[in-house]
């Protein structure tokens, strides 16, 4: 929830289209108009079209894509491992008012049941902040959404964790959008994987539904056989524990760690039917032994070898990647220096394989000191499985078995670090669609889990390795366990704190498994993501959600705390706070950078080819990535060889930092044109007399009463309001700026 954009490390990138036994259906030009491509499954099937899609979803969705006809639609057709029908997607980019606008449509299933749909609309002025609609208006609109739409099924607001800012930072460019998700219920029961999601503008128009409700003729435990709920609830109780854990929320803004000791509740939940114990899997009839910690390794192994040089990563990486088959050739794209999101020196590589119909590409690392493998995906067997037509069926291994495996890819890849790692526990788990286990390897310190820390590997179903992720924080200082609070007070703190839920939730996720039990699960004030904090005792909750802050001043106070929530501004202490104390040129060119487009504060990735604009500002400072960032944008120059972070931004200064932002400059300079007639005129340098002109016509930066002061400091009430206002302005003009990493 703190992370922004997407980092290419393990995960696939696929372009191109693989030829296979689904055609993927879409729209072909000849003799400049149109032709419809349909999509046929086999030649026994029936043949679907865009036109049967669009009318099937004008007709559970009237109003809703009127603007765009069958011809602008492209289509495809896949299938999910787990799932037996085809599902289908239609997606669209078109012009719209001279402005792009894009959507897509998902169908499901024999009957072409809408999954879901999205749309990025052309922004208006009443979706961006102040919005027109209110949170509340908003939650009524996706209620009235639900019970208009979806009549096939009874929907309940879920309450918890539906706010409108699930990134670090919101760009003030970015419409203001509220989320909504509704339980199905079944005899006033919620059932927990049935999930309808609707998103709605700042404007009030819905853009965003996803219904993960679909599901085929299911079966449901009968609720007059419930149990009450105090014989589970004195169950749970007696049974109830907690497991002492380090818990690691890297904050990938500013590159720090926090490490915290706390104590994880500890119990199943309940069959409300029966009173078996459940795990999320499968009933126990009694709940079983906590698993002790087995070390992968007792002792430490030698590293693979001291120091990787980038020629010897790229004949690793050759050697890792290459692939049997003529119809494929490898292609090394880069190999780069870095350190990684987690600190480490790493050596980088991104690589494509490349094929008659197109190609797909990936990346992967080592570790820089060691040559250990850190990331790493397989895309090989995929890939032969689409390119040849044929997939080969092999006997799965068993769960010991592809553990084994693990273990013996981990000795070979990163040998170093596994006597730090214990075995997998019980979140270790198969895919049972595609015979695919994944598990985990906690990283113990201590003697206590690490949460946080840990390998990641898969294993396809013949024993190769699918994926290898070494997820390890640079933790300089671990908490001591000298001052935690005993077990007892921690088992007497959640017995006060214990209640139960009732829902609906499936025994397995096996597709053959369409059954629904009735089970009691446990809540800890009343939320299932509380742990205890393992020093002083208090309640924290385990996703690290903060609050944010809220300030006062007399006149910029709604929109000061707007930029707060919206992680644009920073602010420690909200009593200490002053909005009306002048902005450092630094702080204001990262507020004003922020609100813009969104960056890193510290370095994510730090490269040995990072440019350095100005000479006091390296990779190191504060203020990098957002002034590099300006630079790049064109509202920073760097005809200086300094950047006076230090010193307040002036009234005049911000005028030709906003004129330049929006791409203007050209017009600003030509200043012959513009007829300076504010009082304190002469004040105004002159080479930026354009600037200063239109950034007042356009209502950015204000004179008042015919006097501009640009001399005059601007403060953060200023800056907050300004910001405002220059983001309407960007998002009319249409202008945006490309994210940055």
């Amino acid at each position: 929830m703190k992370k922004i954009g997407i980092i290419l490390t393990a995960s696939a990138l696929s372009i191109g289209m693989f030829s296979s036994a689904v055609s993927a259906a879409s729209t072909v030009t000849v003799g400049g108009q149109p032709v419809n491509v349909v999509a046929q499954v086999n030649s026994t099937e029936k043949v679907v079209t865009k036109e049967d899609l669009l009318k099937k979803f004008r007709s559970a969705f009237p109003g809703f894509f009127e603007f765009v006809n069958a011809s602008d639609f492209h289509m495809s057709s896949y299938d999910y491992p787990e799932r037996e029908e085809t599902n289908y997607q239609m997606f669209f980019n078109k012009l719209q008012n001279g402005k792009d606008t894009h959507g897509s449509i998902s169908f499901y299933g024999e009957d072409l049941e809408v999954e879901s749909f999205s749309y990025e609309p052309i922004r208006t002025p009443d979706s961006l902040f102040p919005a027109k609609v209110s949170k509340e208006e908003a939650k009524k609109v996706a209620t009235d959404f639900v019970k208009k739409f979806l009549k096939a099924g009874n929907y309940k607001l879920n309450e918890e964790n539906n706010d409108y800012f699930y990134y670090s930072k919101q760009i003030l460019t970015s419409p203001i959008s509220y989320s909504f998700s509704f339980n199905r219920m079944k005899d006033d029961v919620a059932i927990a994987d049935q999930l309808v999601t609707v998103t709605v503008l700042g404007n009030g128009e819905i853009v965003n539904f996803y219904n993960s409700a679909i599901t085929k003729s299911p079966t449901f435990d009968d609720v007059k056989k419930v149990k009450d709920q105090k014989d589970a609830f004195e169950k749970m109780k007696e049974n109830l524990t907690a497991r002492l854990q380090y818990q690691v929320n890297t904050n990938y803004e500013t590159g720090k760690n926090d490490v915290k000791l706390v104590y994880v509740p500890d119990v199943l939940s309940v069959s409300a039917v029966t009173g078996e114990w459940f795990n999320g899997k499968e009933f126990l009839a009694e709940q079983p032994t906590k698993m002790e910690y087995e070390k992968v390794t007792n002792s430490a192994l030698p590293v693979r070898q001291n120091g990787m040089t980038k020629e010897e990563a790229k004949k690793a990486a050759e050697k890792l990647l290459q692939v049997k088959s003529d119809k494929v050739k490898l292609s090394i794209q880069s190999v780069e220096e870095v350190k990684n999101s987690y600190g480490q020196e790493v050596i980088s590589i991104q690589y494509m394989y490349n094929y008659a119909n197109g190609g797909s590409g990936s990346s992967l690392e080592f570790d820089k000191k060691t040559g250990e493998l850190l990331q790493y995906h397989n895309a090989q067997n995929s890939m032969m499985i689409e390119l040849n037509g044929t997939k080969e069926e092999v006997a799965p291994i068993s769960k010991e078995e592809a553990i084994a495996q693990a273990v013996k890819y981990l000795k070979e890849l990163v040998p170093s670090y596994l006597h730090e790692y214990a075995m997998p526990l019980e979140d270790s788990y198969v895919d049972d669609a595609r015979g695919n286990y994944y598990l985990n390897f906690p990283r113990i310190v201590n003697g206590v889990m690490v949460s946080g820390d840990q390998i990641s590997v898969s294993i396809y179903k013949d024993g190769s390795l699918e994926n290898l992720s070494v997820s390890r924080p640079q933790i300089e200082e671990w908490p001591t366990l000298d001052k935690v609070i005993s077990l007892k007070e921690v088992e007497d703190t959640l017995s006060k704190a214990l209640s139960l839920k009732m829902s609906y939730m499936k025994g397995n996720h096996k597709k053959e498994n369409s059954h629904y039990d009735l089970i009691y699960s446990p809540l800890f004030n009343e939320t299932a993501f509380n742990v205890l904090d393992a020093n002083s005792g208090k309640w924290i909750n385990q996703y690290n959600i903060e609050v944010t802050p809220e300030v006062s001043h007399p006149t910029a106070a709604e929109e000061l705390n707007y930029l707060i929530k919206a992680k644009v501004l920073t602010v420690n202490d909200p009593k200490t706070f002053n909005g009306d104390a002048a902005v450092s040129k630094g702080e204001a060119i990262k507020i004003m950078m922020n609100s813009l487009t969104y960056i890193y504060e510290t370095n994510i990735r730090e490269s040995e080819s990072m440019k350095q604009s100005f000479t006091n500002i390296n990779s190191k400072h504060a203020s990098y990535q957002a002034v590099e960032r300006a630079v790049e944008a064109g509202i920073l120059k760097t005809d200086q060889k300094t950047f006076d972070v230090n010193n307040p931004v002036t009234k005049e200064e911000l005028a030709v930092w906003y004129i330049r932002a929006l791409g203007l400059e050209q017009a600003a300079i030509q200043k012959n044109i513009f007829k300076n007639e504010f009082t304190d005129g002469k004040k105004v340098t002159e080479a930026n007399i354009g600037y200063v002109i239109l950034a007042n016509s356009l209502g950015l930066v204000k004179a008042e009463k015919n006097h501009f002061n640009p001399k005059k400091e601007i403060t953060y009430a200023d800056l907050a309001v300004s910001s405002i206002r220059l983001a309407h302005e960007i998002s009319n003009k249409g202008r945006d700026f490309r994210y940055s990493y």
